[in-house]
């Protein structure tokens, strides 16, 4: 059968979901999990790719099994063998041809920052602290300028393989900023995103709403393709994958 499993991590501890040669990863620590449940050790299809640190609230995979094992019941079986730093929240069986990374229509991130002096004592490795105020409604100007169907050469860190074969247009649905207190969340839905597009989203952002750039400039940045023109790429560990949408 074919499972698709959500799961939930913290990723300070990992070099990324995908397995690597330079630390632990996602991956390499869910296989264990599956090798002490099922004795074997299925490829795994990921639903997206996160770097090193960066966390997810809805990550999507899924892999082949023969096992008896109902679906229902494999977080609770999966979860006893994984860290606590990493859940399984949901097991579904999906058709024998689907595939997370390439059923998936769209996938939206979340940014955390804590716009203020001082951090927090009890979610500091969750966000990014922004000590200077923030004019949140210069944010969402900005984020608004980005929603469409663009070439994002611009948001792209070097050493990306999707620039390199020249393929960094993306559509971006939602982009959107909200304040809560002290804590600001951007939220961006697209079919697809660059090496760190997300960060270096964030980060035009912030640039924004410290007044260091008119919104009305994001159109031109684009344009220019120019990695030089956009924000700073923020810290991975205010980024979070928050889910992966399907037709199922």
């Amino acid at each position: 059968m074919n499972f698709l499993l959500t799961l939930a991590y913290d990723g300070t501890n990992y070099c990324g979901f995908q397995v690597q040669p330079n630390g632990r990863s996602v991956a390499q620590t869910f296989q264990d999990a599956l090798q002490a449940v099922l004795g074997s050790r299925p490829d795994i299809k990921g639903g997206s790719r996160t770097d090193a640190g960066v966390h997810a609230l809805g990550f999507k995979l899924n892999f082949h099994a023969d096992t008896r094992i109902p679906a229902a019941k494999l977080p609770l079986a999966l979860n006893q063998h994984l860290p606590p730093d990493i859940r399984v929240l949901d097991a579904q069986v999906v058709p024998e041809d689907f595939h997370a990374r390439y059923a998936a229509h769209t996938k939206t991130y979340l940014y955390r920052i804590h716009n203020h002096p001082i951090d927090s004592p009890f979610d500091a490795a969750y966000y990014t602290r922004v000590p200077r105020h923030l004019d949140e409604a210069r944010m969402q100007a900005a984020a608004q300028q980005f929603v469409g169907r663009h070439d994002f050469l611009a948001l792209c860190a070097a050493g990306s393989s999707a620039a390199a074969h020249g393929d960094t247009v993306r559509t971006i649905t939602d982009c959107h900023v909200t304040r809560k207190g002290d804590e600001i969340d951007i939220e961006v839905t697209a079919d697809g995103y660059l090496y760190n597009m997300v960060r270096i989203l964030a980060g035009t952002l912030c640039e924004a709403g410290a007044g260091r750039l008119d919104p009305a400039e994001i159109p031109a940045i684009l344009e220019s393709r120019d990695r030089s023109r956009a924000g700073p790429t923020l810290p991975a560990k205010g980024l979070f994958l928050k889910c992966v949408e399907y037709d199922l």
